[in-house]
């Protein structure tokens, strides 16, 4: 291996993506506007709530059951429904989310220890927001019984203590916010990478390396260094500005997220070689980096665990660098990962990168010759 030959390709690739000044805004605003974006209009949780209420019964109960319901910092607006007819037509116009039903003997039931019956409709059309609403209501509803518990039937006190680890009031923030780094950076560096070898088809400067002194592998290098150079930077600019913008706690250690971030790339950057190396264009290959992204993200456990998915998608899923990063950047700035934890998911991501690479290297030789 020449180093001259080899800085040489190193610059002319690095040279090939950043010339254009549309192309380095293009790869350093849209990862910080995503960040931004996913930070304070993405969200996992459930505000803003507007509920209906058909309330029949004119008692103390329901009364404080709808009081402590409007006091929910995450309901906005109480519509007051009088029939049956007005319930439906608001869930269908999706004025409301959920409808809350008081019979007229609700209040008396309540009183007399029998227990009330408070009836729901969600909007099915919505989910998962109306399973949440629906988590809402029923610890509103656990505190009120827990009251008249106390109130009305003597019954031995007790108290239990919620302990949340690694992420104490349960924020949004502080799980999606690491998943970033994995997500963006998988859509930064497969999109860099897939173009490359599928640029210099479709402009004929093929030939061109066919024909000049650097070998094989000095070429797959050079090819692959700006999109890892280019992944870091990315990755480097959401560590920073995660703890600084959105509070997340960076508690691990940074140099093992690092370690893991290069396993990282360097498999990704041998899943785009592959989809370059297959693709004939440009466009080609635009569209297979979206054929290999979409899945990755999905079948990361970013948004839904990888346990719940069926067991041939969970072996899919397992082949997936992405997922094994995802764990170690959530682990690393949530719960200060050990470093055995961190090996543990570096070497899978090793031995994809092995094999992505030799195969597209190989691919690569033949298309050569």
């Amino acid at each position: 291996m020449n180093g001259v030959r080899l800085r040489a390709i190193i610059v002319k690739e690095l040279w090939a993506i950043l010339r254009d000044p549309r192309s380095r805004i293009a790869l350093l605003v849209p990862p910080i506007i995503q960040l931004l974006i996913f930070g304070f209009a993405s969200t996992l949780e459930v505000k803003n709530i507007t509920l209906g209420v058909l309330n029949r019964d004119s008692g103390y109960w329901s009364q404080e059951v709808i009081q402590r319901v409007q006091g929910s910092p995450n309901v906005t607006g109480i519509v007051v429904l009088r029939s049956e007819a007005e319930a439906r037509t608001a869930i269908d116009r999706q004025h409301v989310i959920a409808v809350l039903r008081f019979d007229s003997s609700f209040s008396a039931d309540v009183t007399s220890g029998k227990g009330g019956e408070i009836g729901t409709v969600f909007d099915g059309r919505r989910s998962n927001a109306a399973q949440i609403v629906s988590g809402y209501i029923d610890r509103i509803a656990a505190e009120i019984s827990a009251g008249v518990i106390g109130r009305y039937i003597s019954a031995p006190s007790g108290s239990s203590v919620v302990m949340n680890w690694f992420n104490q009031n349960l924020d949004y923030l502080w799980f999606t916010m690491p998943a970033l780094i994995a997500i963006v950076g998988a859509v930064t560096t497969l999109s860099v990478v897939t173009q490359s070898v599928a640029r210099e088809r479709e402009l004929g400067t093929f030939d061109q390396l066919m024909v000049s002194p650097l070998r094989v592998h000095e070429i797959l290098i050079g090819k692959m260094v700006p999109p890892v150079l280019i992944g870091a930077l990315v990755a480097t600019i959401y560590i920073i500005l995660i703890p600084l913008i959105f509070g997340v706690p960076l508690s691990g250690t940074v140099g093992l997220l690092y370690l893991a971030l290069i396993f990282y790339l360097l498999a990704l950057t041998g899943i785009g070689m592959l989809v370059s190396v297959l693709s004939g264009t440009q466009q080609q290959a635009f569209l297979g980096m979206f054929l290999v992204t979409i899945p990755a993200i999905l079948l990361s456990g970013y948004a839904s665990p990888i346990d719940n998915m069926p067991g041939w998608l969970q072996i899919i899923a397992w082949l997936n660098p992405v997922s094994y990063f995802l764990r170690v950047c959530e682990g690393v700035f949530l719960k200060a990962m050990p470093a055995q934890e961190v090996l543990a998911n570096c070497w899978p991501l090793a031995l994809i990168a092995v094999a992505t690479l030799g195969t597209a290297s190989v691919l690569f030789r033949s298309r050569m010759e």
